[in-house]
């Protein structure tokens, strides 16, 4: 107990009791966490990352039709190896990079060629072969500019047919690959 001024007991004040929020006010306030939730999500796969599902047999076994691909919108520098999604005949193609802005690439009927050095194919019973009448080789890439493949190189739509692509032209470096086989 604490004194008055005077000495004499001072009174306790009781404390104040907090008004419960009403049901409406819980609910109200419950929505708009997920309005901003639902609007953070679209903004981030609006701006910073995109998400697609791939329906092309090009990377098989890598990326099969029905997956579900992710990419990343903002890093347009890639390296050999780095898997892109990008757009050509209004279809979204995931492709690999094999070459890039100085490197010369030629194929040849026994195979791919990087800088003059045969490329390892990624399976060993099939050859990269061009398509005829779509693009010259030996061909020198410019700066800002990609090489890209498919795994499945028999069935693939790729640099082949769409020569070098401008890397300011793709849609992104692709992040993740979410297998949806029966889902």
């Amino acid at each position: 107990r604490s004194l008055s001024e005077e000495g004499t007991p001072a009174k306790e004040v009781p404390p104040k009791k907090k008004k419960r929020p009403s049901v409406l006010e819980d609910l109200l306030h419950l929505l708009f966490k997920i309005l901003v939730i639902i609007l953070l999500f679209v903004c981030l796969f609006t701006f910073l990352f995109g998400i697609t599902r791939y329906n092309n047999l090009a990377m098989e076994p890598y990326v099969r039709a029905g997956d579900v691909v992710i990419y990343y919108r903002l890093d347009k520098r890639y390296a050999a190896t780095d898997l892109v999604a990008l757009r050509y005949k209004d279809e979204v193609h995931v492709l690999r990079v094999v070459a890039v802005a100085g490197d010369t690439v030629d194929i040849k009927e026994d195979g791919l060629y990087i800088n003059g050095h045969r490329q390892q194919e990624p399976d060993p019973t099939q050859v990269t072969l061009p398509y005829v009448d779509q693009v010259d080789f030996p061909i020198t890439l410019k700066n800002g500019e990609i090489f890209v493949l498919g795994d499945n190189r028999s069935v693939a739509t790729d640099s082949r047919v769409m020569g070098a692509i401008p890397a300011k032209d793709t849609l992104g470096k692709v992040m993740m690959v979410i297998r949806r086989r029966n889902f």
